[in-house]
């Protein structure tokens, strides 16, 4: 291993809470009329953040979080990547672009009004991060390739600490596209390296699959919004399945 790629929500950062306030705030402005409940900074973890969490590792990123809101207001079933991808392939896509747009400017404003409190709402995985610095200089580069917008990324590596490992030319964001593919072939050119070289570690299976067929060595992230269901299917595909108490072993010794 020469590079370890990470995506960002649900490896580096437990930022769920800030996602899921977001995605309620701007869905209600799109959608007045919803009987969805309202979420705040105060009282973010109402009804709605278990079913939320329980769909998140089915999408990608804020279109899919307008996605889960809509099938949650709908009472759809969505037990698998094949209903989900379904639902969300019937909904207006006029309707979901105008609620990407709106998601980032409602994140601009929370984060201009209070940013110590919008920063606040997104805590490091500590364990993860004693690790990446306690390998650091081992001759293993450290990129990021996220559906986040770069800036938040930036902002919130200086906050815990780790920007001096991660140099913002190794951070693909949105940007590069919806497709992880997109961010590695990015992010192989920027390194010199070959794929082989590479391993990716995300929380979600759907990304990991999206990668697979590169060459690249994949890892999902067990501490982050997944459950059961996805460490089955890694396993079936043979990812490594790394939880926090081992993720040093399998990523840098095996």
């Amino acid at each position: 291993m020469k590079a370890l790629v990470m995506d960002f929500d649900g490896v580096v950062s437990d930022s769920v809470r800030e996602a899921f306030i977001v995605a309620i705030r701007t869905y209600r402005g799109l959608c007045p009329d919803s009987p969805l409940e309202s979420a705040d900074a105060g009282a973010g973890l109402h009804r709605l953040f278990g079913p939320f969490m329980d769909l998140m590792p089915l999408g990608n990123g804020a279109a899919d979080y307008g996605t889960i809101l809509a099938a949650l207001q709908a009472g759809a079933d969505l037990p698998d990547q094949t209903t989900y991808d379904a639902f969300r392939a019937g909904l207006d896509p006029d309707w979901l672009e105008r609620y990407v747009r709106r998601f980032y400017e409602v994140r601009s404003e929370m984060a201009a009004a209070d940013p110590e409190g919008w920063r606040g709402l997104m805590r490091p995985y500590a364990p993860f991060l004693d690790l990446l610095r306690r390998r650091a200089g081992g001759g293993v580069a450290y990129a990021i390739a996220t559906s986040k917008d770069g800036g938040s990324v930036e902002v919130l590596l200086r906050d815990y600490g780790i920007a001096d490992l991660i140099p913002i030319d190794r951070v693909v964001d949105r940007g590069a596209g919806p497709r992880k593919s997109a961010h590695l072939e990015l992010l192989r050119d920027r390194l010199g390296l070959d794929f082989g070289a590479m391993t990716f570690i995300d929380d979600k299976v759907n990304h990991l699959d999206s990668v697979a067929s590169l060459g690249v060595r994949c890892a999902l992230a067990a501490w982050g919004y997944n459950g059961r269901r996805e460490h089955e299917l890694a396993a079936e595909r043979g990812y490594l399945v790394c939880g926090l108490e081992n993720v040093e072993e399998k990523l840098f010794e095996d």
